[in-house]
C-alpha cells in the first residue's frame, strides 16, 4: 500500500516540487495540499495522512504551530521543509523524522523519503504488535487482571505498602511474579508488557495502577510507556534533545524521554544505590 501524504506549503512551485518527487518514488499517494496551517487541520482530521511535509514558515500559523494543535494519537510522520537551517533543532525537537532545506536536494530527498518508509514499517509493527497482544490477552486469558485485588483488597492483606509478588492470572492458573525479577515494564495499548525472568506476561491495565504498585526505590518511570526496574540498569547515555538510552543487564535498550529528565539526580542515584 502507499504511503497516504499531504504537502503543507504557502509556496506553489514548493509543493509543486514535492509533488514531483513523490511522483516519482511511485509509493506515496498525495491526498492533500494545503496552503496554511489552517488547512492543514483540517485536512489531518478529515484524511488522517501517514506523512506530512510541513513548511516551518507560513502566514498566520507556524508549521509548528500546527503540531501544537495537533492530538497526539492522529500525529502523522513529520518532514520539515525550512528555507532557513537554524530551524533544524526546533525540527527535531517537535519529534520530525527529518527536515529539508530549500531549495531541495534529490539526493537529501531520497534520503528522507528512506527514513520516512523505515518510520512509518515500525509504526505499523507497533499497531501490528498492540493488535496481536489483544488477541492473545482474550484467547489465553492474560487480559484477566489480579491487579485488582492488590489495589482494592490485597494491599491489606500484604505486610508491605509495595507487594513482593504480583499475582498474574493466565487463563485458569494465577502466576506469581516476584517484583524483584521484573528488568521492565512496557505499554501496548490498553496492555502492559511485563518483562521478568525471561519471561513476558501480558496484562489490561494502566501504567498509573503499576506505578502505584511498585516500590518507586526500585522502579522508574522513564518514558511515558516504560517502567524501569533500577537495579537491572547497567549504563546510562546522553542522547540529543535531553534523551537518555538506558542499557539493561540483559543488553536491553530502553529510552528515557526529556519529558522525565527531571528524574536523572534521582534515577542516577537508585542506580548507585542499587549497586551497593
Amino acid at each position: 500500500m502507499k504511503i497516504s501524504t499531504i504537502i503543507v506549503d504557502d509556496e506553489t512551485l514548493s509543493r509543486r516540487g514535492i509533488e514531483i518527487r513523490l511522483a516519482a518514488a511511485g509509493d506515496f499517494e498525495i491526498v492533500a495540499q494545503c496552503t496554511c496551517g489552517r488547512e492543514a487541520l483540517g485536512a489531518i482530521q478529515l484524511y488522517k495522512p501517514e506523512l506530512m511535509f510541513l513548511d516551518i514558515q507560513m502566514p498566520a500559523m507556524s508549521g509548528f504551530e500546527v503540531l501544537a494543535q495537533l492530538p497526539h494519537a492522529c500525529l502523522p510522520v513529520v518532514v520539515f521543509v525550512t528555507a532557513y537551517d537554524q530551524y533544524a533543532i526546533r525540527a527535531f525537537e517537535a519529534r520530525a523524522v527529518d527536515y529539508l532545506l530549500k531549495p531541495i536536494d534529490d539526493r537529501r530527498f531520497d534520503a528522507a523519503l528512506q527514513r520516512v518508509r523505515e518510520h512509518v514499517r515500525a509504526r505499523s509493527a507497533a499497531n501490528q504488535r498492540d493488535r496481536l497482544l489483544e488477541i492473545i490477552a482474550d484467547i489465553t486469558g492474560c487480559g484477566e487482571l489480579a491487579l485488582d485485588e492488590l489495589l482494592v483488597r490485597g494491599r491489606e492483606a500484604l505486610a508491605t505498602r509495595h507487594p513482593e509478588v504480583l499475582p498474574i492470572r493466565q487463563g485458569r492458573e494465577t502466576v506469581r511474579v516476584p517484583s524483584a525479577s521484573i528488568q521492565w515494564i512496557d505499554a501496548a495499548g490498553d496492555y502492559m508488557c511485563i518483562h521478568a525472568g525471561g519471561d513476558t506476561h501480558i496484562l489490561r491495565g494502566t501504567m498509573k495502577e503499576l506505578e502505584e504498585l511498585l516500590d518507586p526505590k526500585l522502579f522508574q518511570r522513564v518514558h511515558r510507556s516504560t517502567i524501569v526496574n533500577l537495579r537491572q540498569v547497567k549504563s546510562l547515555r546522553a542522547h540529543m534533545n535531553g534523551e537518555y538510552f538506558l542499557t539493561l543487564e540483559g543488553g536491553h535498550e530502553l529510552k528515557l524521554s526529556r519529558t522525565y529528565r527531571d528524574k536523572i539526580e534521582y534515577f542516577l542515584t537508585g542506580l548507585t544505590g542499587s549497586r551497593s
